[in-house]
């Protein structure tokens, strides 16, 4: 009984000492006075939260409905993605994505990291949601080619930078089933969401 209770000790210690390192702030954009929570992971600097700027064109709330945006942030096309970042962020290249998820151990266990945690915003069961990283990742879903809302609660879609051919481009995402983090090509005209990396 003693050697279990000094186990579960020893690991609420090392729980609260990742917490006390963990380095957030917030981020003012002068563009719309909204205010961004951060969170440093590793050596980069993430927004906290989706990139809620209402661009001109290229950017939806989710269902056409702005109360949406509030929380979830808008969703971006990959053209318009690449140019809403505010001055000093950028839209994370492919590998600033792969440096996020080989500092949390690897595609495989970073998901679960990455995630907000509990069933206010994901579906159940929210596979291995922590959120342990400070990411607080949210399922907006995203907007495919024709134009339809698909995956709200269920998934969280981000943009990357990286191009594949043409018409395409990489993506990361998160789903409420699993604990990784995977990512495909998908189409540039799609709509997903945003969190932008400071600048070195």
């Amino acid at each position: 009984m003693k050697f279990k209770y000094l186990l579960m000790t020893v690991a609420i210690l090392i729980v609260a000492m990742s917490l006390a390192a963990q380095e957030t702030g917030t981020f003012k954009d002068k563009r719309d006075g909204k205010k961004y929570k951060t969170v440093k992971i590793g050596t980069q600097t993430w927004m906290a939260e989706n990139l809620a700027y209402k661009a001109e064109s290229g950017c939806w709330a989710y269902d056409n409905n702005e109360s949406n945006a509030k929380k979830y942030g808008y969703l971006y096309n990959w053209k318009t993605a690449n140019k809403e970042c505010p001055s000093g962020w950028h839209l994370p290249t492919d590998e600033d994505w792969t440096t996020l998820t080989d500092y949390l151990g690897g595609d495989s266990i970073a998901g679960g990291k990455l995630k907000e945690t509990g069933n206010t915003s994901w579906k159940r069961p929210n596979t291995g949601a922590t959120n342990e990283s400070g990411f607080a990742g949210l399922p907006g879903g995203h907007r495919n080619i024709n134009g339809e809302f698909v995956s709200f609660e269920k998934g969280g879609y981000w943009w990357s930078s990286g191009e594949y051919g043409d018409s395409d481009a990489f993506d990361r995402f998160l789903h409420y089933s699993i604990n990784s983090i995977d990512g495909e090509e998908i189409g540039k005209e799609e709509g997903l969401s945003v969190h932008c990396v400071r600048d070195k």
